[in-house]
C-alpha cells in the first residue's frame, strides 16, 4: 500500500507513577531521518527507539517526542545534588567576573536538563511500557500515512487516466499531420512555380514523416503509464521510483512537443506535462 510521508501520531498510558505519551511528527525527506526528544530518565531508550523506528519507517522526517508526567503526591522529585553544586558552583565564578550579574533563580537552576527527576520506584517497568508505547505510536502513524498515501495514490491514477486518451489522440493525430505537411510541402513548390520531380518530392516527404515520427516516444509513455499503475499497488515504498518515472514521462512529453507540427498535437502534448507535473508535486510526499 501506498504511504505518504507526512503523518502525526499521539499515544499515551496512565502508569501507576505516572503517564507517558508519545509523539509522533512525520514531513517529507530524501531519507529516513529521525529526531529524539527523551526525559533525562529514559534516555537510555534512544538507541532502541531509534531501531523500532527504523524497522517501520522507509523515508520521512521523523520527530518523536516522549513525555513523562509523574503523578503529584506519588513519588516526589529527585535533586541531582553534585549536578546542582557544580552549577552553582559555575554560576559564583562567572558572576564574579562581571560587574553587574543577573541573579540566579531557583527556578533557572530547575530548568537545568538533569537537576530534577522524577523519582521512579522501576525504572526498568517504565522503559518497558515507553518502548511498548511506541509500538502503539508507530501503529498508529503507519495508519495515518497509509491512509494520506491512499488519496495521493488516488489523484495520481486519476491524472493517469486522464494522459492516456491524450497519449492515443496524438497517435491517431499522426498520419494526418504528416499528411497536412505533404500538401503543405506541395503548396509551397506550386506557389514558387517549381515543378518537383515526382520521386524526388516522394523522398521529402518521407524524410519529414522520418523527422515528424514520434512512435518511440508514445510507445514509453504509454509503458511509463502502465508501470505507475503498477507501482501505485505495490506494498513496497516506491516514491522513488515513481520520481523517476515523472522524469522519464516528463522527458517524452518535450520530446513529443518539440516534434509536433500541428497546433492540437502541441495542446496534447502541454497537457501531458501539466498532469506529470502535478503527479511530481504529489510524489514528493510518497514513501
Amino acid at each position: 500500500m501506498i504511504r505518504s510521508m507526512t503523518g502525526f501520531a499521539r499515544t499515551e498510558c496512565q502508569l501507576p507513577w505516572g503517564t507517558l505519551t508519545w509523539e509522533l511528527r512525520s514531513v517529507n525527506h530524501r531519507y529516513l531521518d529521525l529526531y529524539l526528544r527523551l526525559p533525562e530518565e529514559l534516555r537510555r531508550l534512544e538507541n532502541d527507539s531509534r531501531t523500532r523506528l527504523s524497522a517501520r519507517l522507509g523515508r520521512g522526517k521523523v520527530e518523536a517526542t516522549l513525555l513523562f508526567q509523574a503523578t503529584p503526591g506519588e513519588n516526589g522529585l529527585q535533586l541531582d545534588e553534585p549536578l546542582l553544586q557544580a552549577l552553582i558552583d559555575a554560576a559564583e565564578r562567572i558572576s564574579a567576573r562581571l560587574q553587574r550579574p543577573a541573579p540566579l533563580s531557583a527556578t533557572d537552576l530547575l530548568r537545568w536538563p538533569g537537576v530534577i527527576t522524577s523519582a521512579v520506584p522501576d525504572l526498568e517497568a517504565l522503559q518497558r511500557e515507553a518502548l511498548d508505547l511506541l509500538e502503539s505510536a508507530v501503529d498508529e502513524l503507519v495508519a495515518t500515512r497509509e491512509r494520506e498515501g491512499a488519496r495521493l495514490a488516488e489523484l495520481i491514477r486519476e491524472r493517469l487516466e486522464a494522459m492516456e486518451p491524450l497519449v492515443e489522440q496524438i497517435r491517431r493525430r499522426r498520419p494526418q499531420v504528416i499528411q497536412a505537411q505533404g500538401e503543405k510541402l506541395r503548396e509551397r513548390l506550386a506557389k514558387l512555380q517549381i515543378e518537383a520531380d515526382p520521386q524526388r518530392l516522394e523522398q521529402e516527404i518521407a524524410l519529414l514523416a522520418q523527422r515528424l515520427d514520434v512512435d518511440e516516444e508514445l510507445d514509453r509513455l504509454q509503458a511509463h503509464i502502465q508501470e505507475v499503475h503498477r507501482l501505485l499497488g505495490s506494498d513496497k515504498p516506491v516514491g522513488r521510483r515513481l520520481d523517476f518515472l515523472m522524469q522519464e514521462l516528463n522527458r517524452e512529453a518535450n520530446t513529443l512537443a518539440s516534434k509536433s507540427a500541428d497546433a492540437e498535437t502541441t495542446r496534447a502534448a502541454v497537457e501531458l506535462k501539466v498532469l506529470i507535473e502535478q503527479m511530481r508535486e504529489q510524489i514528493q510526499n510518497i514513501e
